[in-house]
């Protein structure tokens, strides 16, 4: 991967972050480094992912709400509608998945998160893997593949970003 990548986050990797190795208090540089990122034209993802992490009453919807309203993208395009669509018919045909986990994959935003990165050449930034027997969910690896969507763990893209968290000095208190 180059640095010339532009990725599309999952809320998974917003939660993950922020409830264990990224939280605020203990590395501030990483919402530093999206918000930098997303300046940048590189780090996004869309109005669907808002609405979840908006739904809480803690420091990510805060954060959520303070970054630049271009930040999260909408998926109110009729590319992204169609491919969504396209997106669910396959889903829904696919024996192997549970109506509950088809279901569960049509509420969510995960279809849409594919869709907007297939329509704008994004790569798809999630904690989920690849899973072929997968029965219970549906995971978002599994229709990337389908669909031709590439897709990333958070840190492969913290790596092609070249993000790097220093470590200050504290100053000595008299």
């Amino acid at each position: 991967m180059s640095g010339s990548n532009r990725f599309l986050l999952d809320a998974n990797v917003f939660i993950e972050a922020y409830r264990r190795y990224y939280a605020f208090p203990i590395c501030s540089g990483f919402w530093l480094a999206l918000t930098r990122e997303h300046e940048r034209s590189r780090v996004f993802s869309i109005d669907r992912v808002s609405a979840e992490l908006i739904d809480r009453n803690d420091d990510l919807a805060r954060w959520t709400r303070a970054v630049p309203n271009t930040f999260f993208k909408r998926t109110a395009d009729r590319q992204v509608v169609s491919v969504f669509a396209d997106v669910m018919s396959w889903v829904r045909g696919e024996r192997q998945f549970k109506p509950e986990a088809t279901a569960e994959f049509a509420e969510d935003a995960d279809g849409w998160l594919i869709a907007y990165a297939k329509v704008n050449g994004l790569i798809l930034v999630t904690h989920e893997v690849i899973a072929p027997d997968a029965q219970a969910k549906v995971p978002i690896p599994n229709v990337c593949v389908e669909f031709g969507v590439p897709y990333v763990d958070t840190f492969e893209m913290l790596h092609s970003l070249k993000v790097c968290f220093g470590l200050r000095k504290r100053r000595k208190k008299n």
